[in-house]
């Protein structure tokens, strides 16, 4: 039987307290982050309909990452990208759910970018 990782099964119980305040809607939908160890990703859910509406990650086919230096760049580009995706589809107001994840570093950079992109949490 593998040992579970401390780290993970903090973040793990974050996540569950977070999820059971937060819920997204038709109006203002969750915006949800998941970040590994190379890449982050995120994703604009409806919780009401169960649909994804907008994602984005930095493996995705339209992410180039040959200008950036370092991972907190490249998360706040792929934040300035959902929020274009996001107003695009008709979204200016999200529910921000960092996932169990601490606010700083990837997370912060993410969110930050989202808001300059033009949404708001």
């Amino acid at each position: 039987m593998a040992k579970t990782n401390p780290k993970v099964t903090a973040r793990k119980k974050r996540a569950q307290r977070i999820r059971t305040k937060i819920f997204g809607t038709s109006a203002r939908p969750r915006m949800c982050v998941y970040k590994s160890n190379r890449h982050i990703y995120v994703q604009i859910i409806d919780d009401e309909q169960r649909r994804t509406l907008a994602a984005m990650s930095t493996e995705g086919k339209n992410f180039d990452s040959a200008d950036l230096n370092g991972k907190c760049e490249q998360a706040k580009k792929v934040g300035t990208l959902i929020a274009a995706k996001a107003l695009s589809v008709g979204i200016t107001q999200v529910v921000f759910d960092r996932g169990g994840n601490l606010y700083h570093g990837r997370v912060k950079a993410l969110s930050e970018g989202a808001r300059e992109g033009g949404l708001q949490f």
